[in-house]
């Protein structure tokens, strides 16, 4: 079975961890634990989050007045490069040693006209108190937005539209090795002109999960799984009602609102998967790994309800 495992941002660098290498290093080799045992089973592709990193990465390059600052399609081939690194580090020292990992800076496409460009909505970077962020907003000319009971930097999440690697990344799946790839929603690029051909990078983060689902189509992918911090989709949240949804249609699911900033896209994703190949995709905890993968945890998004042993989907 081909599997795409799209690991959260905040899964490998949580809202309340300090932002540095060891921590970062501590939750990817969680990460890598649960993957590895599937990895020896089955054919494997991982996505990854960078909200938090790239964030990091940005205020560091402002902080240093001597250059120019790095826009944020290199700020995200560099994550690739970092997170994609400490992944693959971790994978390599649990699995045998004939077993290849590779990652692969991912460059995709989208439409110049995405009206995203004029309404940035993707969470990037640090939490800040109001203060900061009006300050950071003054200075830079950031867009803030609030994140729970805090600030952070929004910018443009465009739809990506066609992924620029995919024939490396198929060969690399075809030879056996697991693959890191789009991370952090790939490396945003764009054409301007269809008369020039010219190739060029965008400020703007694309959504990894949008990213992550049509990756899943272009390789073939059995299971779509989006593996975050919580263990599955949950309707009426916060309320008494509150119930995680088991197995669901896509269209079951569109009778329900998420959240933009968290469930959204991930629910969205899982939609769009489902509905366009008949295949499986789920969400749920990292921890569940292999029950998700088993279909027994997590939310599980399918074209068609399958009867159950007399459960609805709020109690399975």
């Amino acid at each position: 079975m081909r599997i795409l495992i799209a690991l959260g941002g905040n899964a490998l660098l949580r809202r309340s961890d300090p932002m540095t290498t060891e921590v970062q290093r501590r939750n990817i080799m969680v990460a890598a634990r649960a993957i590895a045992p599937l990895a020896t089973e089955h054919s494997v592709v991982i996505v990854h989050g960078n909200g938090p990193q790239v964030g990091l990465l940005s205020l560091q390059a402002e902080a240093y007045t001597g250059a120019e600052p790095y826009p944020l399609d290199v700020l995200d081939a560099g994550t690739q490069g970092m997170i994609g690194y400490l992944i693959q580090q971790e994978l390599r020292s649990l699995l045998p040693a004939g077993n290849q990992v590779a990652t692969l800076l991912t460059m995709i496409v989208v439409d110049p006209d995405d009206p995203a460009f004029a309404g940035p909505t993707k969470f990037v970077g640090p939490v800040y108190p109001k203060e900061a962020a009006d300050k950071l907003a003054a200075d830079k000319g950031w867009a803030f937005r609030e994140d729970g009971t805090s600030w952070r930097r929004v910018v443009p999440s465009p739809q990506p539209q066609r992924i620029l690697e995919i024939e490396p990344i198929t060969w690399l799946l075809e030879r056996g090795a697991v693959v890191i790839c789009a991370g952090g929603g790939g490396i945003p690029t764009m054409y301007p002109s269809a008369a020039t051909g010219e190739l060029v990078g965008v400020e703007a983060v694309i959504d990894k999960d949008f990213a992550g689902e049509l990756l899943a189509e272009d390789v073939g992918a059995d299971l779509f799984l989006m593996a975050t911090d919580v263990d599955g989709v949950y309707v009426h949240w916060g309320t008494p009602e509150q119930a995680r949804l088991g197995q669901v249609t896509p269209e079951e699911l569109a009778g329900y609102r998420f959240a933009a900033g968290s469930m959204g896209p991930k629910v969205e994703a899982a939609a769009r998967f489902a509905a366009k190949t008949g295949r499986r995709a789920a969400i749920g905890a990292l921890d569940d790994i292999a029950a998700i993968v088993a279909g027994t945890a997590g939310t599980n998004v399918v074209a068609r309800a399958a009867p159950g042993p007399g459960a609805g989907p709020e109690e399975r």
